[in-house]
């Protein structure tokens, strides 16, 4: 019997393995291991491809993110708005900047912030200082960013993407990346562009955030060895770099194969049982995860385990929950579709090199469990 993987990175990287390989000699051989030229060609090379005036390349996606914050003054005390139903990643980074989470419910058809939810949150809140809001694009879907932007501008928020699962959708024609004041990717190997190990970015036009970001990712030098500001060491490596530049161009074409993928799953699917995802007209959805609900779901993963398909669920035990962020977060008696979804969703196996035989096997043995 054939295992089908729930993600196969590997095979990724054999699908671009000469170009690669030859990118990481050419590293190698120049004897520039950090922040050198790779590093600058990949910021140029997804700058434009995103649309974007300045991109900084660092050391991983909670970085990015949590370099973001900073950049947009996010310190000790404030409180930023995001989700629950995230991978702790996102929280993580809020707290890094000694800030704390608001939870903002998702909406009752999808996994991202609903815009009304956000607004109550935010005329409910009491006791502290927002600064930020971070909408996560979660599974490659885009967060309605049309309402987002409206009610941060309202409210004068700082809108930070967190666009970890996200790389080249979009809304209303825009990249995701492109919708906020900044905006955060990583670079972990299992994400539509993903490198060999670590990596992260950040994304804006302002240039006065992009000079922060350079600042911070480097211990805070404006100059070398005079620290400015307090920073870190936050840089995306030389080689990690090389391999991003060699997989960017084949993006779009592997994020179109996602999208095959997912018109297969919906399609055979359709009405046997399981709640499939949903996109709109405005979305450009890249399917990082192609993400199923049923409120048999354990049931449903043990079946296909023992027919050999692998399946994760992402994520098990929303942040509010999970014991590092108890008595640290608020908002989280506010989150009724964030705590139903917990025991329902179910990813299926999904990446670009999975072939059709694979997909409708996988779907034919969840219609063989519903009894269709």
């Amino acid at each position: 019997m054939e295992t089908i993987p729930q993600t196969n990175p590997k095979a990724n990287y054999l699908a671009h393995k000469e170009a690669i390989d030859d990118a990481i000699a050419r590293v190698l051989e120049s004897g520039w291991y950090i922040l050198g030229n790779e590093v600058a060609a990949f910021e140029r090379e997804f700058a434009a491809y995103l649309g974007v005036k300045q991109t900084v390349g660092v050391a991983s996606g909670t970085d990015a993110l949590y370099l973001a914050l900073r950049a947009c003054g996010v310190g000790p005390c404030d409180f930023v708005l995001t989700v629950s139903h995230t991978a702790v990643a996102t929280a993580a980074a809020i707290g890094l900047c000694g800030a704390s989470p608001v939870f903002v419910d998702i909406g009752s058809d999808g996994y991202t912030m609903d815009p009304d939810r956000l607004e109550d949150s935010i005329k409910g809140f009491r006791g502290g200082r927002l600064k930020a809001v971070v909408p996560v694009h979660l599974y490659g879907h885009p967060v309605d960013m049309g309402a987002i932007e409206e009610v941060a501008r309202r409210y004068d928020l700082r809108v930070v993407e967190d666009c970890a699962q996200s790389h080249g959708a979009t809304f209303r024609g825009k990249r995701t990346g492109t919708l906020g004041h900044i905006a955060a990717f990583s670079f972990y190997p299992t994400k539509n562009l993903g490198a060999l190990g670590d990596g992260g970015l950040v994304a804006t036009d302002a240039p006065e955030l992009a000079e922060n970001i350079r600042m911070l990712r480097e211990y805070g030098w404006k100059e070398r060895y005079i620290s400015a500001v307090e920073g870190q060491n936050s840089r995306l490596d030389e080689i990690q770099a090389a391999i991003l530049r060699v997989k960017l161009p084949h993006l779009d074409a592997e994020n179109e194969s996602r999208r095959g993928i997912a018109a297969i799953y919906q399609s055979v699917l359709a009405g046997v049982g399981p709640v499939l995802p949903k996109t709109g007209s405005d979305v450009g959805h890249v399917f990082h995860q192609y993400v199923i609900r049923t409120p048999r779901r354990d049931a449903l993963k043990t079946y296909l385990r023992e027919k050999g398909i692998g399946t994760l669920i992402h994520y098990p035990v929303p942040v509010h929950h999970q014991p590092a962020y108890a008595g640290r977060s608020r908002g989280e008696e506010l989150l009724p579709n964030t705590e139903k979804i917990a025991g329902q969703i179910l990813s299926l196996p999904m990446f670009p090199e999975l072939r059709e035989e694979q997909v409708r096997t996988v779907a034919r043995e969840i219609r063989e469990w519903c009894g269709a």
